[in-house]
């Protein structure tokens, strides 16, 4: 498949050149670097236990001023560059997911809220919604440090050593559906997965990883 490299950057401060599949739009967001900007990861909830993270220690859970960009459908950029992100995890064993926390600010356009949902994989993409969407507000602004968006589920059940796929995105119209934002990353080799709302969805690799934990119950 060909691939094109795209640039994007929402602050001009500075660009990252990124490889993506010409059918989607992969897009990076930058804020200027502040020495000593660090990100403490949130206690976990009182009986929940760690299904799958990403997160790093709790000083420097993640990068407070780097992201993919999330955008929706009636954004600044209209339709055409609708953009939703999706975090890959499996479970090491049977356990019901309660609550997903991820490192996703607002950038300061539109309502400030976002959708969560719990996929299954199709091919090493996001297939059959099996939870939510769960609508998260209130986020807050890129770049600044310390607060993950939490979204609380209805339990729900995951076999271990399957994949499943956490995605942010918006409503296609009405309140949310002109959200900018930025889940904020960790670096890392990764799959991942990228769509525009119109051609579907395209696996990618990368090194830089939406960082964020599912929580739950085991079993």
């Amino acid at each position: 498949m060909k691939k094109a490299i795209l640039v994007f950057c929402i602050l001009t401060i500075c660009h990252l050149s990124i490889s993506a599949h010409a059918s989607n739009l992969s897009r990076a967001v930058h804020a200027k670097q502040k020495p000593g900007l660090h990100v403490p990861a949130q206690e976990t909830a009182e009986g929940l236990t760690r299904i799958y993270t990403n997160l790093g220690p709790k000083n420097d859970a993640y990068l407070g001023t780097d992201g993919w960009s999330i955008t929706g459908f009636n954004s600044f950029g209209g339709s055409k560059n609708a953009f939703e992100i999706a975090l890959p995890f499996t479970p090491k064993s049977n356990s019901h997911l309660s609550q997903v926390r991820a490192a996703l600010q607002y950038d300061g356009s539109g309502s400030n809220q976002v959708n969560f949902s719990i996929y299954s994989d199709q091919g090493g993409t996001p297939g059959t919604l099996l939870a939510g969407p769960v609508t998260v507000t209130n986020l807050p602004n890129f770049p600044s440090c310390c607060t993950l968006a939490v979204a609380h589920f209805t339990p729900l059940a995951l076999t271990g050593g399957t994949r499943y796929w956490v995605v942010a995105n918006t409503p296609v119209s009405g309140q949310g559906s002109d959200f900018v934002g930025v889940w904020n990353w960790n670096y890392k080799i990764f799959p991942f997965a990228g769509s525009n709302g119109v051609n579907g969805w395209s696996a990618e690799i990368g090194d830089i990883w939406p960082a964020g934990a599912v929580l739950g119950t085991v079993p």
